[in-house]
């Protein structure tokens, strides 16, 4: 039992043949209870998850293939693969599985079907003559070809029977008698070999296929097949392979290894793609291990390169010279491009050590020297191999251009190179343009920016990217709509930068689908260059062009401002009168339903629906005349009604704020009445509590002279009351006022009446005055 953890990594295959990673993780063969055996368990070499789970059964058939490679099927159309990083593990894993099955742990196949007992197979009758292949002869070629073919529809035969082809060379007795009838030029013959050596191949085996693709035997293989019954004359494959297709070393290849795994590789896939014919679906798992076969070796020489420094080293050097000639440096572009290709295969943490090591070496650098240049498939390549490291890690792009800035000239940085080309691209159907603005739009994506604690990669490359590339990207967008520009065109005709101008119309809609990505991510960033640029004016101005696409491109642009419900943006539109060219345009258009119709009203719709009650009022007060005989949709009528109820709503506040600050006034005067009555009995008060008390021992005549005094001091606090109400009846309210000036003053209100009395005297006069001869003040009410 391996008790010792080994690195592994952990593929299956998917419904399309292709070998999915699952990560990579520490492999164990352990006893697990709830499976009632032993299990191999692989667990993540970084979270310690569960990665793999497979009890190790007696009659599943595993493969151990090139010392460090184990497969099996756990289920029909459900392979597993494990790769090791040392054969030692890969021993020790295989040695556990042999002893569960009894097998003998030399052997690369545990289920060898020629010693199993016969109880297994007692439901398949005579079995062992039906595999039995005769000797290896001319005469017998059809016999073969009938045994191999008929035995691929039952496993447990082919298994049989591509273990007889293994143990006896009868591969390469097969390949001999191809020699044979090459040169007698016996055609029926070359017919059974090329039925013969595609049966093998379907066999599925990686076993026979190392025979068959050795150095010795894979040319012959591919001259077998060259001879298809359904063809007139045979195609000359071999003759592609080694005249037409020849093997460039732009840096010299000193390992062996390595050479001989870049040549079986080119060979194999050839052989896959061309020779074999694709299978249907009910025979997809046919070519499953040659399709293992292949995705092992790109792995392979992926690995071998990447541990070769001296070799990308000098890669990168003679691309960075500019010594080196235009064909030596499109050579060693297309080997970037391969090699990145390659890389693919591998599982992501590799992935990212290789190409964190391909930045280290300059990888970049080399690209801008490249991607700029006049050759058309040195700029395609290098292109390509850009699209790799930006789906990889867009983050790390983005960090070799701010640190670019830093150093380098603002019109000779990677990204204004980058979209200088995007914008100069000369192919009619701009297929460079729309490669490279895609990943423009990859490197603007916020969503794919680390935000980290002391550092904000969003702000600072949006900041920069605003300030240095912005305007390179809107340059051929400013110079078509511009004013001189518009009415030279309009005089003229349509000349090659017009918006009327097809290649100018796709390159104006590739800048625009970028710009309004930037409006639905960037927010702030893209809002201040739009209203400080006055874009929307100058990109509405492409609603004339005769290109339907360009005009919805314009369109799909203010949708996308009005979208982000900003009151700033709907102002700007209004004061800018901006939906008056796509009312025309809706308007030219006539009864039309096209595309052009529906982007217009779809606009119109979200305004009504969302209800933008600015850009509601806006429409129907300048353009609902206009619009007004289109019936066909409500979307106008219902702006009109969502005015109205609006504009309703609207009165109906103000008479409310009216009514209720009438009551508020009528309040605040009430109150002030309160207050100015609550003053007076303060002031009476006042007035009594100052008065001294009358003396018996003073003579009568005394008291008109105290009252007097009081009096006078009760005359200057009227006073001073009466010029503070004045103050608080400035509002329109009018009270009564004092009469106590009249009274001052000797005079009366004008009614005759008195609304105050000095001194209330007894009811009859004849009778002595009460006990308190004090004058008390009275309000009248």
């Amino acid at each position: 039992m391996a008790l010792r953890r080994r690195r592994v990594k952990v593929y299956t295959l998917t419904d399309d043949q292709k070998w999915d990673n699952l990560g990579t993780g520490l492999i164990s063969s352990t006893y697990v209870e709830q499976q009632q055996g032993l299990s191999l368990l692989v667990h993540c070499e970084f979270t310690g998850s569960l990665i793999l789970e497979s009890k190790i059964k007696t009659y599943t058939p595993y493969q151990k293939y090139q010392g460090s490679l184990i497969i099996w099927s756990e289920a029909e159309n459900h392979g597993l693969a494990l790769s090791f990083q040392d054969r030692a593990g890969c021993q020790a894993i295989w040695e556990d599985i042999c002893r569960v099955q009894g097998k003998d742990p030399s052997t690369e196949n545990t289920q060898n079907l020629l010693d199993e007992s016969e109880e297994r197979f007692d439901e398949i009758p005579n079995t062992s003559a039906l595999v039995r292949l005769p000797n290896c002869e001319l005469n017998k070629l059809k016999q073969i070809a009938d045994i191999v073919n008929s035995v691929l529809s039952s496993p447990i035969r082919s298994e049989r029977l591509a273990l007889i082809l293994e143990s006896e060379g009868y591969i390469k007795k097969l390949l001999r008698l191809f020699h044979t009838c090459e040169t007698l030029g016996n055609t029926k013959g070359l017919h059974h070999l090329h039925a013969i050596i595609k049966g093998i191949l379907f066999l599925n085996k990686s076993s026979l296929f190392e025979i068959m693709f050795s150095d010795e035997c894979i040319m012959d293989v591919v001259g077998c097949l060259e001879y298809d019954p359904a063809l007139a004359q045979p195609k000359r494959h071999r003759e592609f392979l080694t005249q037409v297709a020849k093997f460039k070393e732009v840096i010299p290849i000193t390992d062996s290894e390595l050479k001989q795994k870049i040549h079986q590789t080119h060979r194999v896939q050839y052989i896959h793609d061309i020779l074999l014919p694709a299978p249907s679906t009910l025979e997809g798992n046919r070519l499953s291990t040659l399709t293992t076969f292949i995705f092992f070796n790109k792995v392979e020489i992926v690995n071998l390169l990447q541990d070769n420094d001296k070799l990308l080293s000098e890669v990168f050097v003679q691309l960075a010279a500019k010594t080196t000639a235009d064909e030596k440096r499109c050579e060693l572009v297309f080997f970037l491009k391969e090699f990145c290709a390659f890389s693919q295969t591998l599982q992501p943490q590799s992935k990212s050590a290789l190409f964190q090591k391909l930045t280290q070496l300059g990888i970049l650098p080399a690209l801008k020297n490249v991607i700029g240049v006049d050759d058309l498939q040195i700029r395609s390549a290098a292109t390509n191999i850009f699209v790799y490291l930006v789906e990889h890690s867009p983050s790390m792009i983005r960090r070799f251009i701010m640190q670019e800035a830093q150093h380098s000239e603002e019109g000779n940085l990677f990204i204004t190179i980058v979209i200088e080309q995007m914008i100069c691209d000369t192919d009619p159907e701009l297929g460079g343009a729309v490669q490279l603005m895609g990943l423009l739009r990859s490197l603007l994506d916020p969503d794919n920016m680390l935000a980290a604690p002391n550092e904000t990669e969003k702000s600072k490359f949006l900041n920069f990217f605003y300030k240095h590339c912005m305007h390179i990207l809107v340059g051929p967008l400013l110079a078509t709509t511009s004013e001189d520009k518009c009415e030279k065109d309009d005089a003229v005709g349509s000349s090659k930068n017009c918006p009327n101008n097809y290649q100018t119309a796709q390159l104006l809609a590739v800048i625009l689908e970028l710009l309004t990505f930037c409006v639905q991510h960037h927010a702030d960033y893209i809002k201040n260059y739009i209203l400080k640029k006055d874009l929307l004016r100058r990109v509405l101005l492409l609603v004339n062009s005769k290109h339907t696409f360009l005009v919805l491109c314009a369109v799909r642009f203010m949708r996308r401002m009005i979208g982000r419900k900003d009151e700033l943006y709907n102002r700007y539109i209004i004061k800018g009168n901006l939906f008056e060219p796509v009312i025309n345009a809706l308007l030219s258009n006539g009864t039309r339903y096209n595309m052009l119709n529906s982007a217009v009203i779809e606009l119109f719709e979200y305004i009504r629906v969302e209800n933008v009650k600015s850009l509601v009022a806006h429409i129907v007060e300048k353009f609902y005349k206009a619009v007004e005989s289109i019936e066909y949709v409500q979307t106008f009528k219902g702006l009109k009604i969502k005015y109205e109820q609006e504009k309703e709503r609207q009165g109906q506040i103000r008479k409310n704020l009216h009514s209720i600050l009438y009551n508020k006034t009528l309040r605040k005067g009430a109150k002030v009445s309160e207050e100015r009555e609550v003053c007076f009995k303060e002031d009476t008060e006042e007035g009594e509590a100052i008065m001294p008390p009358l003396r018996t021992s003073e003579p009568e005549d005394q008291f008109p002279n105290r009252c007097d005094r009081v009096m006078k001091v009760k005359k200057t606090n009227i006073n001073k009351d009466k010029a503070d109400l004045q103050k608080k009846t400035s509002a329109g309210f009018k009270f009564t006022s004092s009469p106590l000036a009249g009274v001052a003053n000797g005079t009366s209100s004008p009614d005759g009446s008195s609304g105050i009395d000095l001194v209330d005297y007894p009811e009859d006069e004849g009778k002595e005055a009460g006990p308190s001869p004090r004058k008390i003040l009275h309000l009248s009410s």
